[in-house]
């Protein structure tokens, strides 16, 4: 796509936006990256440049964390079993604190624990103590090492303000247990049950974090899925089942009714239909012949056939597509990000602003002030760690890419997917997208003889000849089963039509000017049928017979079944459409007409078209460009999003923005409302990250107590922040309801 090597990295230990502003600089100073994209949602990095792996490994450990390349298939299923196994150890680690943490709470809450000035009471708050520690190590290692990492590579993140907060409620409360007098006896309030819930409750709001967050990855996860695990190939005259890793390049592969396709290739023996609805969206099975190409991933459906492997692992297009498609998910729009510049500041100055909040108490506040001064900065370290501001963004990413590749639509990166939904004008290429770009021979009129004979005739002639018409009459006499004839003293006359000699007589194929110069009347009756023809897209072609007309071939590229439909619903939603073509003006406002574009440009060249939509983007316009991939680089390339319409399996999947696999231009309003709906839902996302900070923050320093005497308790502001974070992955989810042409 960039002409870069692309490496894919899994990294552990990334908790928040900060984490992410760190690994994103450590792999943007390694030489020869051109590009690195730091994924908080999936804890991944994508990474485009000529570093090998091994150095951005390191350059990643030099952070504090850890991290390993993600190279195929077989290394994604890998990560997710990984995160599975981490969910149930966070589930595990949640328990153990809250097992201890709660029931110790309701007993300082029931006056079960003597009080700290007896000795009996001291002696409990010691055991307990050292209970809880121990608990805090097990349960919340990974905030203390993670917090321990950071301060020695001078960095500050969320397990920074988790470690300083609940090891300093934990430090003041045992200083209290061995010297309760060192305070006033209003300030001896032990905070170990408040150290233990705040350290379950993150874990468990992670916990839950990690479950949306694979809900988010099911796109991913099904696509991996459609891969076979094995192939039963034939070897020396027998057929043996072995696994796809083995499969090699032009071996011959045997597939039954019903099974998955195991790799790419070609048809060599027996015919079938195959479903393709996972590359293409499309739910009708499609006929296969010899020669045609599969893909695997996709099923085979009735027949059974045997091919030739033509791609294989990370070449097949399955492969591609989950490489494109994780790309997209990793990937930042503008807002994505803004936001990481401001979680990068966001826990140094949440550590200032604790630290702030505690001398403010310990200096102003009322008696005992070092307590009110610990608890106050304690809930300001808590309540404030930026998860959900730093997932607000990959979160409804991952899922609008994921929920978009399920419509047959890819989407290579954020800023594609945030412009789609900004677009006032999408231009349409005229043959390929709007038409089949298939021509077909639409009507033949017989003025003597029959069809047959004139059809076999036509086709006869056209077997001399390369214009791009020839190939549909040849296809419409094959389909007859009618056989062509040699011809001699063949001759292309340019701009007109053709001649030739076939079993003795002189034939001519083209249009009236053809006639003209061989002095061939046409009647005011034939030139009245060719031009009704003309005017409905189609393009006639006079057959002459030793000087006497026995008939015309009329042939169109026909018009796409749904060309119309999503024409009319891209107006219907407010942008315009505009159609080009390097096809003459007759034949262009003839397809405009039947579709119902807004505007159309004929007799263009690429350079035009190019140079049209500079015009466009020169009058305000967001331009959006679909074609075909390849005779449309350039105009794919100047438009603000570009659009490959095709299969999938060419050039088209990496000359756009957005690939449309499903070859229908349906997909253009797909991906548009699928990026209206993901910003909509990113936004969203960040306005509850904000409200969420920017009341909690103060609420947590205590400006409430002054007014109403009110103070919030460290272990609710565990269980906001915990909860913030699941609210922020849970929205996202919501994209998953999405429906094309509804609302999600």
């Amino acid at each position: 796509m960039t002409g870069f090597d692309t490496i894919r990295l899994s990294i552990d230990g990334m908790h928040c936006g900060s984490c992410v502003a760190k690994v994103e600089a450590a792999l943007a100073e390694v030489p020869g990256v051109h590009i690195a994209t730091v994924n908080l949602a999936e804890r991944s990095a994508i990474v485009e440049g000529e570093a090998s792996a091994t150095t951005l490994i390191e350059a990643v450990r030099a952070t504090g964390r850890d991290a390993c390349e993600i190279r195929n298939l077989a290394d994604e299923e890998e990560k997710q079993a990984s995160e599975m196994q981490h969910y149930h150890r966070l589930l595990r680690q949640f328990l153990f604190a809250a097992m201890l943490g709660l029931p110790m709470f309701l007993a300082g809450m029931l006056g079960w624990i003597p009080a700290i000035e007896t000795q009996s009471g001291q002696f409990t708050w010691l055991i307990l103590g050292l209970l809880t520690l121990a608990v805090m190590v097990l349960s919340g290692r990974q905030f203390y090492m993670g917090a321990a990492k950071s301060f020695v590579h001078h960095q500050a993140n969320m397990d920074t303000l988790i470690a300083v907060g609940t090891g300093s409620a934990w430090l003041y409360s045992m200083i209290i247990t061995v010297w309760p007098e060192i305070v006033p006896a209003a300030g001896r309030h032990i905070y170990f049950e408040a150290a233990l819930i705040i350290i379950a409750l993150i874990n468990l709001g992670q916990a839950l974090e990690m479950r949306a967050r694979g809900k988010t990855s099911e796109a991913i996860k099904r696509l991996i899925g459609l891969q076979a695990k094995t192939a039963r190939v034939l070897r020396d005259g027998q057929e043996l089942d072995i696994p796809i890793e083995q499969v090699g390049l032009g071996e011959h592969i045997r597939v039954r009714p019903g099974e998955k396709i195991p790799v790419d290739g070609l048809i060599i023996e027996g015919q079938s239909t195959v479903d393709e609805s996972m590359l293409t969206g499309e739910p009708m099975p499609v006929k296969k012949d010899p020669q045609d190409e599969v893909i695997g991933g996709t099923i085979n459906a009735r027949g059974s056939f045997v091919y030739q492997a033509s791609r294989i692992g990370a070449d097949t297009v399955l492969a591609h597509i989950v490489v494109m498609v994780q790309q997209a998910q990793s990937s930042k729009p503008k807002i994505g990000r803004l936001v990481d510049k401001i979680a990068a500041v966001f826990v140094p100055t949440i550590l200032i602003t604790a630290i702030f909040t505690f001398l403010i108490w310990f200096n102003f506040g009322p008696a005992p002030q070092i307590s009110f001064a610990l608890v106050t900065m304690m809930t300001v370290l808590i309540i404030a760690c930026p998860c959900a501001l730093g997932l607000a963004t990959p979160m409804s990413i991952m899922v609008g890419v994921g929920k978009a590749a399920e419509y047959g639509v890819l989407i290579k990166n954020g800023e594609a997917l945030e412009q789609a939904g900004k677009l006032t004008t999408v231009i349409l290429d005229k043959t390929g997208t709007v038409t089949l770009g298939k021509p077909q021979v639409t009507d033949i009129v017989v003025f003597k003889g029959n069809e047959n004979d004139l059809l076999g005739l036509a086709a006869s002639l056209e077997a001399g000849s390369e214009h791009p018409l020839a190939a549909s009459i040849l296809q419409a006499a094959e389909q007859r089963g009618l056989k062509t004839d040699s011809v001699e003293s063949f001759k292309a006359h340019s701009g007109r039509g053709i001649e030739g000699r076939i079993n003795g007589n002189h034939v001519l194929m083209g249009n009236c000017q053809l006639m003209q110069a061989f002095n061939i009347e046409v009647s005011d009756k034939v030139q009245q049928q060719l031009k009704e023809l003309s005017e409905q897209a189609r393009t006639p072609m006079l057959i002459c017979a030793d000087g006497q007309l026995i008939g015309l071939i009329a042939v169109a590229d026909p018009v796409r079944e749904d060309s119309k439909a999503a024409i009319s619903r891209l107006q219907a939603s407010g942008i315009r459409v505009v159609m080009l073509t390097g096809d003459n003006k007759h034949t262009a406002g003839a397809v405009a007409a039947q579709v119902g574009v807004d505007s159309f440009y004929s007799e263009l060249m690429p350079a035009d078209k190019d140079a049209t939509i500079a015009e466009l983007q020169a009058q305000g316009e967001i331009v959006g460009m679909v074609g075909d991939g390849i005779n449309d680089a350039a105009a794919l390339a100047r438009a603000d999003v570009g659009f490959a319409i095709g299969a999938g399996t060419d050039i088209a999947m990496e000359s756009a923005d957005i690939t449309l696999m499903s070859s229908s231009p349906l997909g253009v309003l797909t991906a548009i409302e699928i990026s209206r709906a993901t910003m909509k839902n990113i936004k969203q996302n960040l306005l509850g990250a904000f409200i969420y900070n920017s009341l909690g923050i103060p609420i947590a320093a205590g400006i409430l107590y002054p007014a109403f005497g009110l103070l919030l308790n460290p272990i609710f502001a565990g269980a906001a922040m915990a909860m913030s974070s699941v609210t922020v992955v849970t929205n996202a989810n919501r994209l998953r309801l999405f429906k094309a042409g509804g609302k999600s």
